[in-house]
């Protein structure tokens, strides 16, 4: 209905047609407004409560109120939203329902809700759809209105009004989904398609057609010209995981996505290839069998596989794999198989191979089992677990847990857990988990359940892991009588925890290199007894029975290396660097979330930065000199060490590794990788000029480690000086070989320049920007709904001593090139679409920044506070945080 029509101003001025009760509706949305301002939320909430009980018909009410909102200005949609949304709690708090559907009051209730909903704000849509039943109401208004909107290039309120309307039927799963995937909004897909097997489907095998070889994505994104497009997230590898990740979660059969599926196993082969004929840290049977069971009958997969041998310098290495795997002597080169004809003719005149015991498999260079082969015990029956259960359940002790599976390489769904080894004093216990939980073991599945619940929950027994928490949730996923592994928890002890706080303080073992070395359990075991666990066998088929002396004698380490580890730190926890005997685990900061220990956090000394000796000390670098280029695997660290200040570029995820010297070289940086090829960047950039970084530690403890390393002087000053916000431009038009010159792969803008912006000047800009001219227009709602999160800030209000103050000029009237739109004199446009007006009204904020190389708007906020919190150990000057150490 048009508020301009004479038939709607007539029944206005009828007191029959008078829905307010007679309630001055302008009044009762001034008092609203005013409390709104002030955010006197409860005051507001009463007010609104006591008004929507003197109407008479609340929701024509509503309409009402919400077609003289737009055409107030000054109020945007936040207030309308809430307004919306408490009226839609007041009616379900009340005895009487509403009309029902069908009532032929509701129909036109249904027109103008609709209506409103094709005009108004996003935030609109689920308390008008929930208040007027609109998945019923007449569609037509509703569709033609979201194909206006695609074609708008408004995909996300497309697809939002869709989900909300539940109109999936009648709209094309491809049209609205495609343009949604480019920008990396896979929720708004998930939510579309929730519930609805068909689409999940269509979904998925369109995602995995993007994942055939030599698919073009920019060949799609040049049909959404007008979509702010994220292709970086759309790489092969990428889509990859989001695939695996839905078929999981909608459970679908992973036939479904084949594409998807041989890239895993390709990715997998490469990966199987490079651990047995580069790092040698395989064995030849373990290795034949896992790429045997992915290469299967697939020629693809099989010629992908020769080219990998072909292309090794180890022949007899090669010919061995060859052989094994029966692959075609044509396609291999003369020298593998000349190579494969004296292996034959050896194993032809050899006698035939016998078992070895575990001794006769020992590395001299590596941790050695100290206990026996008779004190290992393998327990596969309930009569096993009954002979040892007074053992594995003696109060007091201290046990060593860990889990064994074969592994699968992200194909074929989730692996089951195979093996748990439990060790105690001077013995393993190894609990041959399917012959445990299968139902034809009669008494032994509900026994081994009982053993292993009553071992997890009693207080007493302390259970040692390394990563417990997500063992214990594969333990609960493959097995259901322990899905409730993880709260049963009691007595859990992390080493994972430690070995963390001593990487943190950056206090390695002698001569352990943590690149090409181990990494995890086996360097924690180097780090604290002098040598690295033997993983030959950790990825071998753990499926296969009986198992293998090498894979007993692994598996009994893996668990026994835990209570030799923990006895070594609780001797001597000063020389690994942490706060005192290991036990205080016990009683200090249990983690509520995992049900395991962490240790305490370390109070801070008064150097805190000084952890290494005056002579392997390293010269000062300021965090805003200090310049390093990421690797796109450590996203998390460079965004990390851009908050404190340092100047960082990664490598764009179709990038070569080697593109990071090349970068290095030329704008003098220090490369930081997680990847394999860190000895052939470190040759090509030199000593000292590029770091392995550890990936199993969390951004924060990574950056801690970098910081430390290099020595880097980290101020209060620093943080925040640099601009988080992601790079806008589109790098589809650079060529490749340029993009990392340009600095425009980086992901974020990195500028340090500001310019300093009074709140006066601000709130004219941003005036300005909603009413150019001051004639109002298309802009006249405010930038930010209520509900959704504020884009243009890293920051908000923070507590006293930590002030947000980067040294930068104030804004002047020549660094305006224009005011509409707001665009600085280098060209650079203000980003004020991202300052909330809520913002602009805040009582205690006196000035904001923009960055003048993309032009966002920041303010002062708590971002700054948890940062300072968190780094308090590696900031220099500092102020200690309420309840932080002193």
């Amino acid at each position: 209905m048009d508020p301009g029509d004479p038939e709607e101003r007539s029944a206005a001025a009828d007191p029959a047609a008078d829905t307010t009760g007679g309630r001055d509706l302008h009044l009762f949305l001034q008092t609203l407004q005013t409390l709104w301002s002030t955010r006197e939320l409860r005051q507001l909430r009463e007010e609104a409560w006591k008004g929507f009980a003197t109407l008479n018909d609340p929701l024509a009410t509503l309409l009402d109120m919400l077609d003289a909102s737009r055409g107030c200005g000054g109020r945007g949609p936040s207030l309308e939203a809430w307004v919306a949304r408490e009226l839609e709690r007041w009616l379900q708090a009340q005895p009487r329902p509403g009309p029902a559907q069908g009532d032929p009051a509701l129909k036109p209730l249904q027109v103008r809700a609709v209506r409103l909903l094709t005009e108004g704000p996003l935030s609109l849509v689920e308390p008008l759809v929930s208040i007027f039943q609109l998945q019923d109401a007449d569609r037509s208004a509703v569709l033609a209105h979201i194909h206006r909107l695609h074609q708008e290039g408004k995909f996300k309120e497309a697809i939002v009004l869709g989900t909300k309307l539940q109109l999936q039927a009648d709209l094309d799963v491809e049209k609205v989904c495609v343009p949604l995937l480019l920008q990396d909004k896979v929720d708004l897909v998930e939510r579309y398609v929730d519930s609805l097997p068909h689409l999940q489907r269509r979904l998925l095998t369109l995602m995995d057609s993007w994942c055939q070889p030599g698919f073009d994505i920019r060949a799609v994104a040049r049909q959404y010209p007008q979509a702010p497009l994220r292709l970086e997230r759309l790489s092969p590898r990428a889509l990859g995981r989001q695939v695996l990740r839905l078929l999981e979660q909608f459970s679908l059969d992973p036939a479904l996505c084949p594409s998807v599926l041989t890239q895993q196993r390709l990715a997998a082969l490469r990966y199987l290839c490079y651990k047995r004929l580069v790092e040698r840290s395989m064995s030849q049977e373990s290795w034949a069998e896992l790429v045997q069971g992915l290469v299967g009958q697939d020629e693809w997969l099989r010629e992908q596989l020769l080219q990998l041998l072909a292309s090794q310098d180890d022949v007899a290495t090669v010919a061995q794999c060859a052989l094994d795997l029966l692959l075609p002597e044509e396609r291999l080169p003369a020298t593998v198989v000349a190579e494969m004809s004296q292996l034959r003719l050896q194993e032809s005149s050899a006698p035939p191979r016998t078992a070895k015991a575990p001794s006769e498999h020992r590395r001299d260079d590596c941790y050695q089992l100290p206990i026996p082969r008779e004190d290992i015990h393998f327990l596969a029956s309930w009569e096993d677990l009954a002979r040892h259960e007074d053992v594995l359940l003696q109060p007091g002790q201290v046990v060593g847990v860990d889990l064994e599976w074969r592994p699968s390489f992200g194909v074929g769904g989730r692996p089951r857990v195979s093996l748990m080894q439990v060790a105690v004093a001077g013995r393993v216990f190894l609990l041959d988990l399917p012959r445990l939980s299968s139902p034809t073991g009669g008494q032994a599945p509900q026994a081994f359940s009982q053993l292993v619940s009553r071992l997890l929950s009693d207080p007493s027994i302390t259970k040692l892991g390394y990563g417990m928490a997500g063992d214990l949730r594969s333990l609960g996923a493959s097995y259901p009588a322990l899905a409730q592994a993880v709260q049963k928890l009691q007595g859990g002890l992390d080493l994972l925890q430690a070995h963390r706080q001593m990487q943190v303080a950056d206090r390695p073992a002698p001569a352990v290199d943590r690149a090409a070395g181990p990494r995890g359990l086996s360097l924690l075991v180097q780090q604290v007894l002098g040598k690295p666990l033997d993983k030959t066998q950790q990825l071998s088929n753990w499926d296969r029975r009986p198992l293998g002396e090498e894979q007993l004698a692994y598996a009994a380490a893996d668990a026994y290396c835990l209570l030799e580890v923990y006895w070594a730190l609780c001797r001597e926890p000063a020389r690994f660097h942490l706060p005192g005997a290991l036990p205080w685990s016990l009683g200090l900061g249990r983690s509520k979330r995992r049900g395991t220990w962490e240790p305490p956090p370390q109070k801070a000394s008064a150097s805190p930065r000084q952890v290494c000796s005056p002579e392997d000390a390293t010269p000062e670098v300021p965090a805003r000199a200090f310049r390093v280029v990421c690797d796109n695997m450590l996203g998390g660290l460079a965004r990390t060490l851009r908050c404190l200040g340092v100047d960082v570029r990664v490598l764009h995820s179709g990038e070569d590794h080697r593109q990071a010297a090349e970068v290095a070289r030329q704008e003098g940086r220090v490369i930081l990788t997680s990847g394999l090829p860190y000895h052939k960047l470190r040759a090509q950039v030199g000593a000292g000029r590029c770091l392995a970084v550890d990936c199993s530690l969390k951004a924060q403890q990574q950056a801690k480690a970098v910081i430390r390393h290099f020595n880097v002087r980290v101020t209060p000053a620093d943080i925040f000086s640099r601009c988080q916000r992601e790079n806008p431009l589109d790098t589809r038009s650079v060529p490749r070989a340029r993009r990392p010159l340009l600095g425009i792969h980086i992901g974020a803008c990195n500028c340090d320049q500001y310019l300093r912006v009074s709140k006066d000047v601000m709130k004219q800009l941003v005036q300005l920007s909603v009413h150019p001219g001051g004639s109002g227009g298309a802009g006249s709602e405010a930038p930010h709904s209520d509900g959704e999160q504020e884009t243009g800030s890293a920051l908000e209000e923070a507590p006293e001593g930590c002030t947000y103050d980067p040294p930068c000029r104030w804004l002047e009237d020549t660094d305006l090139q224009t005011r509409v739109p707001a665009t600085l004199a280098n060209g650079t446009q203000l980003q004020l679409a991202g300052v909330p007006a809520g913002v602009l009204r805040r009582p205690g904020l006196q000035h904001f920044y923009c960055c003048t190389g993309c032009g966002k708007v920041f303010w002062e906020g708590s971002h700054l506070a948890r940062v300072t919190s968190n780094f308090q150990e590696v900031l220099e000057g500092a102020p200690c945080p309420a309840g932080g150490p002193s």
